[in-house]
């Protein structure tokens, strides 16, 4: 279902499904209110919580699975996220911004679920830019490592082609560069 955008131009779809991984769930479901890209509604956000509707919770530790019509996402607990339905020109952005993806690292969480997720960023994305403020980085070509993906729920995460990564949610970065 189509809503149109206020500004006149295109019809914008309602129903995106967004990805959110933190220290102890996988998060899927549509980030309430969403009107932009979710790397910006995420770097915008002012508030505490997020309000995913229509929400999946995959437990890293136990696999097991909750749904619910809402839940709401503390910020701070957010490692990274994704679209898993792109709105309409984003991977065309996603693949402009690819070529400057040249640094591998491999990025290490040592919450309750010990995992790590690796792949291309900018150099130095993970370092605090005093310019932009910018609370995340894109990692292109995510690999996650450390958790059992068995679990058709958290098969997702072996397919996704980006990551939106929060700079001050990781433990310990290591840079190949």
């Amino acid at each position: 279902m189509n809503q149109p955008d206020p500004s006149g131009s295109t019809a914008t779809p309602t129903l995106v499904e967004d990805l959110f991984v933190t220290e102890v769930f996988l998060i899927k479901g549509r980030l309430a209110g969403k009107n932009k890209r979710l790397t910006n509604m995420l770097e915008d956000y002012q508030r505490t919580f997020l309000q995913v509707e229509d929400a999946t919770m995959v437990s890293l530790r136990t696999k097991e699975v909750i749904r619910t019509p809402t839940v709401m996402v503390n910020t701070n607990e957010i490692l990274f996220a994704h679209e898993l339905v792109d709105v309409a020109g984003d991977e065309a952005l996603r693949q402009l911004g690819a070529k400057d993806k040249q640094t591998r690292i491999r990025a290490f969480y040592s919450g309750a679920v010990q995992f790590e997720i690796g792949g291309q960023i900018e150099p130095g994305a993970y370092e605090q830019n005093n310019l932009t403020q910018r609370k995340y980085f894109i990692m292109q070509q995510p690999t996650i490592r450390g958790l059992d993906l068995g679990n058709d729920e958290l098969r997702v995460l072996e397919k996704m082609d980006y990551a939106i990564v929060r700079r001050d949610g990781m433990a310990y970065v290591y840079d190949f560069s």
